[in-house]
């Protein structure tokens, strides 16, 4: 079973989450924590396989709670689900550390596929965030500097077999198929690709990848 606890501070969305867990044979309910320096202290403790967190609490941050437990090295995953679709919470979320990021108003199945997306490794996020991150370009790091074959390319597994797939000419449903993720999944991992490898597209990646 998948251990979860949901850090909310609003009872309208605890409630909407709880029964979503509890809704689902596959998820185990650990309870509901209202800030964010309890919510610390439980995570350590409990260590769930999976925190449905919010942003706005009403002491530290969700972001900052992740931003302590990270360096901590727990298995937790972070599923950031919040009202606040603003790009410098979705950007300071995704490099606290969150595993993914979608909105409240999502729907309880949405929420149940997100939750088992992430436990399995996967990165699933809301499209209309989706979109946000694909319009965004990462700016200039020292690492651009560097000449070309200086440049270390941290490029996982799953992202190698996705870039050739793209290479191939495959579409997005078509790799969707393939790899049997979830296409706004395969646009989370396409928006990492281009972050590391300083790409502007898919063709820029491509060459840099497999030059």
């Amino acid at each position: 079973m998948i251990k979860i606890l949901i850090v909310e501070d609003q009872p309208e969305h605890q409630q909407y989450f709880k029964s979503i867990v509890l809704s689902n044979e596959k998820f185990k309910y650990l309870g509901i924590i209202r800030n964010g320096k309890e919510a610390v202290k439980v995570i350590k403790e409990l260590q769930p396989d999976v925190v449905i967190m919010d942003l706005g609490l009403p002491d530290i941050s969700g972001i900052e709670c992740i931003r302590q437990l990270k360096p901590m090295g727990l298995e937790t995953k972070f599923m950031v689900c919040t009202i606040n679709e603003e790009d410098d919470s979705i950007f300071e979320a995704l490099k606290a550390g969150a595993n993914s990021y979608i909105v409240k108003k999502s729907k309880p199945y949405q929420i149940i596929d997100a939750i088992m997306e992430v436990f399995d490794g996967e990165m699933p996020i809301s499209s209309c965030i989706a979109t946000k991150i694909l319009n965004y370009m990462p700016q200039s790091t020292e690492e651009e500097d560097k000449p070309e074959e200086e440049v270390a390319y941290s490029i996982t597994l799953k992202e190698a077999e996705l870039l050739e797939l793209l290479a191939k000419g495959h579409s997005y449903r078509e790799i969707s198929n393939a790899m049997a993720i979830k296409i706004t999944t395969i646009k989370w991992h396409v928006y990492n690709i281009y972050k590391k490898l300083q790409a502007k597209n898919r063709t820029e990646a491509i060459n840099k990848y497999f030059k």
